[in-house]
């Protein structure tokens, strides 16, 4: 069966305990936990850390494995999303280091799973891209392999706002290119973090590609968004997509959960399905916050029942 869970990301005042608390007391089963550089980040959801991974010791260890059990709460996977092929190679080169870092940590907790992006140079086109990729990436997938942890890679194209124009901050951004992925660097531990929402503002669908891709979804996010079409009819598809569309909580968008649950179950899907709260609406304190988390919780149980 699924588990439901949530991004850590939205608690970003909160120590990991309490992040297990806030999940158990609404009903998770699971939470995808930041594992960030300790230290500050400009970006909105970024720098969060609810575990050191760069300091990692056997007691650390140990105590996240007690609060694991102390709670009823599973980590789904870790997760860190920079930007390992930024045209700042300072900054790619700390994106890789620590996503390797974080990889080591999932082995060390007993844990399979870590999720991030592909990152890119969003000056440059998608093939001028690519050799970097493969030199970036193999590495990273062959210590994902010798560590026995699946990489799953969010669907994102981090190409909303002006600073990320034209190209976006993520390579992986479609059913053409996960296959060009795949086949350049194949792997039975690289595959998706699986976003419905990014599909939907690019106009395209985005219950096919679980089919097509079913053996390489490792990790789910849920995420919702509502496209704005009388914006987008204004714009055109070619503005910033902040300009015409919104990241909502689950069931307040557009995404057809019931359909969307169907594929995925028919994919034959057991994993983790994480609620990944962006919805502004619900930004403004941490009591909404906490009302995402259990509005999403309530609604997509529906869909991700509760194993008795």
């Amino acid at each position: 069966m699924m588990q439901l869970g949530f991004v850590s990301a939205i608690l970003p005042d909160q120590n990991l305990e309490e992040v297990f608390k806030i999940a158990s007391s609404i009903g998770y089963e699971c939470v995808e936990v930041m594992c960030w550089p300790p230290g500050k980040s400009t970006r909105r959801y970024a720098g969060i850390t609810h575990i050191d991974v760069t300091s990692l010791e056997a007691e650390a260890v140990e105590k996240i494995r007690n609060l694991q059990e102390q709670y009823g709460v599973a980590i789904s996977g870790l997760g860190y999303y920079p930007n390992a092929l930024s045209p700042d190679q300072q900054e790619a080169e700390t994106a890789t280091a620590h996503i390797k870092t974080v990889i080591t940590a999932t082995a060390q907790l007993g844990l399979n799973r870590m999720n991030t992006f592909i990152g890119r140079d969003w000056t440059k086109s998608i093939d001028d891209n690519w050799p970097r990729f493969v030199e970036t990436w193999t590495p990273i997938i062959r210590h994902a392999e010798a560590n026995n942890v699946k990489v799953g890679i969010e669907n994102c194209p981090m190409l909303f706002t002006a600073d990320e124009w034209p190209g976006g901050k993520n390579l992986a951004i479609s059913p053409a290119i996960w296959e060009r992925m795949f086949n350049d660097i194949p792997s039975d531990y690289f595959g998706l973090n699986y976003d419905p929402s990014h599909m939907i503002f690019q106009q395209m669908d985005y219950l096919n590609p679980m089919i097509d891709f079913s053996d390489k979804i490792f990790h789910v996010h849920a995420k919702d968004v509502r496209v704005d079409h009388r914006r987008l009819d204004r714009v055109g598809i070619l503005a910033h997509p902040n300009e015409y569309h919104t990241p909502k909580l689950p069931g307040m968008g557009d995404v057809n959960w019931g359909r969307f649950f169907s594929t995925l179950t028919d994919c034959g899907y057991r994993g983790p399905v994480c609620v990944e709260v962006e919805d502004r609406a619900y930004e403004n304190s941490e009591e909404d916050r906490l009302r995402s988390l259990v509005q999403s919780h309530q609604y997509l149980r529906n869909f991700v029942p509760r194993c008795p």
